[in-house]
Formats: structure tokens, sequence, C-alpha cells
């Protein structure tokens, strides 16, 4: 049986930004809180001394590290150019602490590793109003300027939901009485006509290879879209949308 982690990591509290232009644009942007920039060591000249500036403006400390810390800490060794940021994302909570709360709509995002589409689907399901966004930890794109861009921003105030897993996360949802249903051309019934019980959980499966079988094997049903036309599948960031305005169309996404 797995067991959730009790340690709130920092990746359940912040969205990291990298490179001058995004964070930069966060110091800037009155809506959003930076909690620290952290700043290359090997950093100097104009481009550093204006980010020292944005963050004085808006009392955000700046801490100095080395160029690999800045590297390992922004994921990404090409892209960081020396600096990153801490964004408080003020509705990410780890799942277990959201399932106290037994939000009643939650989606599961399970290998998706398309940045763009993990962006669109926090976009699409924070407009839905879903009561959560389980974006695990691993196996999922990581949630980085990428995602923040595909979802204009929304990424920063959706209400996502951190675990190791998806198979984690959907131990979890099981054992807090959801019923977890799977997205998938082989579903037995219409998303549009099946029944729900009054908590859910929806895995949406990845690119390439669909749903894992971890998660598969906690399924308590799968759900296809009707597509009278000829086409075999759709992206999952439109498959996402879809499912998450006919909760809408139930009122019933939270």
């Amino acid at each position: 049986m797995l067991v959730a982690e009790t340690t709130v990591s920092p990746k359940d509290r912040f969205l990291t930004v990298y490179g001058r232009k995004p964070v930069l644009e966060a110091l800037d942007d009155p809506e959003l809180r930076v909690d620290k920039v952290i700043l290359a060591d090997t950093a100097r000249g104009p481009a550093a001394a204006e980010i020292q500036r944005a963050a004085k403006a808006a009392g955000v400390p700046v801490q100095r590290a080395s160029a690999h810390r800045v590297k390992v800490l922004a994921g990404n060794g090409k892209q960081d150019q020396g600096v990153l940021a801490d964004v408080v994302a003020p509705r990410m909570r780890p799942l277990s602490a959201a399932l106290a709360d037994a939000p009643a709509r939650v989606l599961l995002l399970d290998g998706i590793t398309t940045p763009a589409n993990v962006g669109m689907i926090l976009r699409t399901a924070t407009a839905a109003g879903l009561g959560g966004i389980v974006v695990p930890r691993r196996g999922v794109a990581a949630l980085d300027p990428l995602v923040v861009k595909a979802s204009a921003g929304v990424a920063f105030r959706a209400p996502v939901l951190r675990c190791a897993t998806a198979a984690e996360a959907a131990s979890m949802l099981v054992g807090a009485g959801y019923g977890l249903y799977a997205l998938g051309a082989q579903g037995v019934s219409s998303l549009f006509e099946a029944p729900l019980p009054e908590r859910a959980a929806f895995v949406l499966g990845g690119e390439t290879a669909g749903v894992s079988d971890e998660v598969a094997s906690l399924v308590t049903g799968w759900l296809s879209i009707p597509m009278p036309g000829e086409v075999e599948s759709l992206n999952v960031s439109a498959a996402a949308a879809v499912l998450c305005f006919e909760l809408v169309r139930r009122g019933t996404t939270r």
C-alpha cells in the first residue's frame, strides 16, 4: 500500500521561474508574491543590476549561489541565465492536505510530459472552477516557465495539488473514497451520460502511453468522449477541456 508523504516540499509551495525576463516579469507583477531571488555569483553587469534593483523595489531578498547551484535549482542548465525566483503559489498544496477539505472534482495528470499541455490543462481546469489538479512531482512536466507561459500565467493561482507520483495520488484518492475515472478511447461509458458519485477524480493519461498500468489498476471506470467524426483521439488538453466543461454543465465542478 502506498503511503502519502508528510514532509512539505518547497515544490509544494512555490513555482520556480528562471531566466532574466521571467524573473523581472514576476518581480514587476503586483499580483504575485516572490519569496526570493537566487542569483549566480558569476552574474554581473547591467542585467544582474536590473534584477537586483527590481528585487529591492519589490522588497524581495536576493541570495547569491554558485552557477551550478542555480542550474540545479532551476532544473534547466541551458536557459536559467544565472537567475531564478521562487514565486508563492497561494492555492498550491500537498494532495494530502487537500483531501481534508474533500473537493468534489479533481483531475489527476498521469505521465503528461509536454509543458504546453500541462499549462493549458491548468488554465482550463481553473477557469472551470475545479477543486484541484493533481500534478505529481515525478512523471509529469515540471511546473516551469514553459508551463506558466502555456497557462497564460494562470498556473500561479491554479489549485495545484502535489504528490510524488500519479500512482501514489490514485491510491490516496481511492482510499479517501473517490471514484477514479480514466478518459480513454476504450471507455465503455460516455462522459456525457455516465452517472458520477459525489466525489470523483478524473485521470488524464500521457500523450503517448496513456494511463499508466499502476493507475489503471485502481480505476473505477473508463469514460470516453463520443466522436462521430473520423478522428481517433483528441489532444489531452482538448480532452481535458471537454471534461471540465461537461462538469460545469452538470454544475458539479467543486
